[in-house]
């Protein structure tokens, strides 16, 4: 008879998402039906006292069919995180001082509680920094405020996509074709928003064929999806209106893959989804990485059946 896993859910509220296309409810849906007991918690629920890390928390329950997916609350309590087997970092980005304070919180718990993924290795590696320990995997790109050295590198490469380095969905990217006179007025926003730098890329048509995202499972790819820009689009994000597609992985896309696995799996960043657009390496999103539900629709790879059954064995063995 197998374990009865106690598993909370650190993340949004469920009545902000998506519920149709959230993977965080797929992964809990499937926990609830392997009758695990699932609990839900928010950011701002989270509680140090003592250094006993606690959560005002409460059960919830999932339903879906495919007319309707949704859910119901318990009643919230505050509870020691100490008494759960796993606790699932899936707070959305952006990657800012909550995020970082979570993850601060989180890696005070015992070792028996596992946390997905790893708080520590999350805060250090976030996923436009993270990904540039694999610069030879990567197109040309330049993290930087300096705005003459940013011009500069848009002289060299002309067409170019400038990024928050700690946004998420695609929120806030431009691409900044040869000739547009925008680009001082793109900066001048960003810096006056934000005192971060920003990513600089260089542009890569093949976006026109789709940013495949790939979920990684211990270090091993388990299924993708491509996401294909809609008509006047450069951004590919689902969340505006990038249409997911089905894909398969080519010699290039398995030999990424390999090629971090090992750093993933010695980190304890057991759920991982990367991005390549072509034959680059762009994002590796270990916050909260997305993808499953659409992977299952057009590939009917079930990855949340392979995360409980890892998780599951993982705790046993």
């Amino acid at each position: 008879m197998k374990q009865k896993l106690k598993i909370a859910f650190l993340m949004d509220p469920l009545e902000n998402l998506d519920l149709k296309g959230d993977t965080t409810f797929a992964l809990a849906l499937e926990a609830q039906k392997r009758n695990h007991s699932i609990s839900h918690f928010k950011p701002d629920d989270l509680i140090l006292r003592s250094n006993n890390v606690m959560a005002n928390i409460c059960d919830f329950e999932l339903f879906s069919n495919k007319e309707l997916n949704s859910y119901e609350y318990g009643i919230r309590k505050i509870e020691s995180l100490s008494n759960f087997d796993v606790v699932m970092m899936r707070q959305d980005p952006p990657f800012d001082m909550s995020y970082i304070t979570a993850t601060h919180i989180l890696e005070k718990l015992p070792n028996k509680t596992l946390v997905v993924n790893n708080p520590y290795e999350v805060r250090n590696a976030p996923e436009k920094i993270f990904v540039t320990n694999f610069s030879e995997l990567m197109p040309e790109t330049l993290i930087s405020k300096d705005i003459n050295v940013i011009k500069s590198f848009r002289d060299e490469f002309k067409d170019i996509i400038i990024k928050p380095l700690y946004g998420n969905g695609g929120q806030g990217v431009f691409h900044v074709m040869p000739g547009d006179e925008n680009l001082n007025s793109i900066l001048e926003m960003f810096f006056k928003q934000s005192n971060e730098p920003l990513m600089i890329q260089k542009y890569l048509s093949d976006v026109r064929n789709g940013d495949k995202r790939i979920i990684l499972l211990n270090g091993e790819s388990v299924g993708a999806v491509n996401r294909v820009p809609s008509k006047g689009e450069s951004r590919s994000n689902m969340h505006v209106g990038g249409k997911p597609m089905k894909t398969s992985l080519t010699k290039r896309d398995h030999f990424i893959c390999q090629t971090i696995s090992d750093s993933l799996k010695e980190k304890g960043l057991i759920f991982v989804g990367i991005d390549i657009i072509g034959d680059y390496l762009t994002e590796i999103n270990v916050t909260s990485p997305t993808g499953i539900r659409e992977i299952k629709t057009h590939s009917s790879i079930v990855i949340e059946e392979m995360f409980w059954n890892f998780i599951e064995k993982k705790l046993t063995s």
